[in-house]
């Protein structure tokens, strides 16, 4: 255990150095990323303590609360049919994605339709177990999504960055703070999924931290310290907890249909870059700020990326916060309305022969 440890410390610091030599952004979340996928596939058991989750989502829940305006949600009102447009689209190409992909039969039952929805992995994960999905698979697909989504958001970063838009990597690790903004800070992140967790909010880990942060910041005057330092072990946890996800036994369970998960995924994620284009036509931002928002998935992942470049940050978080939540409370009955709708039409052509 301690050996394994090691190792994967070791290899996040070789592979995150490696990305960042290259110009990655966010190379801090994908070098232990990939260090904890190396790890999963040879058998290796690391186990990352639940308390840490938390804590890195909660510092994930800061950054993003740093950019976010107390005026998010009358923006949101204000920009409604830009949201609404951009999440229900994002929506319904997965839904109709995973609709065809049923028909077809590429995988048995309602897997795909679980696996393909775009936002709320963990939650999505669960909830298709009552619903007769095969779970296993259900959980590579997002996590495979979330994978893919940073993997390809960095590379678009990296690719535009050249005109401009990435941040300088050379930051200090830890620059002068206020000790006092700093302590604040670590205990609202630390805090927060703590609370979260005995109120029974699953998604909280992440959002109570950042509502609570947006709070103080204009009530009392916070001030957000995440000094790089800090935040590199909140990426890098981020990283282990979806690298880590793809153990060897659920590889070997999902081979067979591994072609078609990764085509599933490819697809979405193009599918999404698509829409980014009209997300650029409508508002006029650039576009890694529409490709980061329409991004299907991943919103710890796509703030850590996003963090990393000169995007506009309130329109990236703000796109990918009001999909979460839509995706949290309309998911589950989306994809039970996809299943019964073929399920329906199935019975019909039975019937008709």
């Amino acid at each position: 255990m301690r050996n394994d440890w090691l190792l994967l410390l070791a290899g996040s610091a070789v592979a995150g150095g490696a990305f960042a030599l290259a110009g990655l952004p966010a190379a801090l979340l994908l070098g232990p990323m990939l260090a904890g996928i190396v790890l999963a596939v040879q058998g290796r058991r690391v186990e990352i303590p639940e308390a840490a989750t938390g804590f890195a989502q909660g510092l994930i829940g800061c950054l993003i609360a740093r950019s976010l305006p107390m005026s998010l949600a009358h923006d949101v009102v204000q920009r409604w049919p830009v949201f609404g447009a951009g999440v229900l689209s994002v929506i319904v190409v997965s839904m109709a994605l995973g609709a065809a992909m049923l028909r077809l039969k590429v995988l048995p039952g309602s897997t795909i339709v679980w696996g393909m929805s775009p936002g709320g992995a963990a939650a999505m994960t669960l909830l298709s177990a009552h619903a007769g999905a095969d779970v296993q698979i259900v959980a590579l697909m997002q996590y495979l999504r979330v994978m893919g989504v940073a993997a390809a958001a960095s590379i678009v970063a990296r690719t535009l960055g050249a005109h401009g838009a990435a941040v300088a990597q050379d930051a200090p690790w830890f620059p002068a703070v206020d000790a006092a903004h700093l302590a604040a800070t670590l205990a609202i992140a630390a805090g927060g999924p703590w609370l979260a967790k005995r109120m029974g909010f699953r998604s909280g880990a992440l959002l109570l931290p950042m509502i609570v942060a947006v709070l103080l910041q204009h009530a009392i005057g916070l001030q957000v310290e995440l000094p790089r330092g800090v935040l590199a072990v909140g990426y890098a946890i981020v990283g282990w907890r979806i690298g880590l996800g793809f153990t060897r036994p659920l590889l070997v369970h999902a081979a067979r249909a591994l072609p078609v998960i990764v085509g599933c995924t490819s697809l979405l994620i193009a599918l999404c870059g698509g829409l980014a284009l009209g997300l650029q036509a409508v508002t006029g931002t650039d576009l890694l700020t529409a490709y980061l928002a329409m991004s299907p998935g991943g919103l710890d992942s796509v703030a850590i990326i996003a963090a990393s470049n000169r995007v506009d940050l309130t329109l990236v978080m703000t796109m990918q916060l009001v999909r979460f939540v839509a995706v949290l409370f309309v998911g589950p009955a989306l994809a039970r309305w996809v299943v019964g709708l073929d399920s329906a039409v199935e019975e019909r052509s039975q019937r008709d022969e």
